[in-house]
């Protein structure tokens, strides 16, 4: 193998384990409360989970709330625009179209896979906030990470593809409550 290979049998790796995990993931048949669970976590990642954060946080988080606020906002809206653009870029086919859950019955928001956008959201809201109140750091992550995994769980996203919404949603966190101080 040579350096330019190594690339693309790293791609192909991930992809192989991707399709693995998602072929355990369809077998899977998770108790109720767990379906449940991922099912108001994918839901609430559609941006109601943010929104009545967000709200909360403006009613009651004292003198740092706009800036609290304000990074979320530019760390959110960031990544929309970013996670649209990769998408189309890179076009990847979600693992619902390659086969379906038996027990899901939720439809894609869009037809690609990578990155995952309610990750990034996810994330990038957790990180933004968390700088001002870092007391809320691990309900913020409880929340974002919950999101995420719900992706996988449902169907809706390969393991790489919330991977690299968190890492995404991670930085533009960071990076917007930089901005916003």
């Amino acid at each position: 193998m040579t350096l330019t290979d190594a690339p693309h049998a790293l791609i192909g790796y991930v992809a192989n384990q991707d399709l693995r995990l998602m072929r355990r993931m369809q077998r899977w048949r998770p108790p109720r409360w767990v379906r449940c669970w991922m099912i108001l976590a994918t839901r609430g990642g559609d941006g109601w989970l943010w929104y009545g954060q967000s709200g909360v946080l403006l009613l009651l988080g004292g003198t740092q709330r706009f800036l609290a606020a304000g990074a979320a906002a530019l760390a959110c809206g960031t990544g929309i625009i970013l996670f649209q653009i990769l998408k189309r870029v890179i076009g990847r086919q979600r693992p619902s179209v390659l086969a379906s859950h038996d027990w899901v019955r939720l439809l894609p928001p869009d037809e690609f896979s990578f990155p995952s956008g309610h990750t990034i959201s996810a994330f990038a809201f957790a990180i933004a906030v968390a700088q001002f109140y870092p007391a809320l750091l691990l309900w913020l992550l409880f929340c974002a990470l919950s999101v995420g995994i719900s992706r996988v769980v449902l169907g809706m996203h390969f393991l790489s593809d919330v991977l690299a919404g968190c890492a995404i949603g991670c930085s533009l966190g960071y990076f917007a409550g930089l901005v916003v101080r």
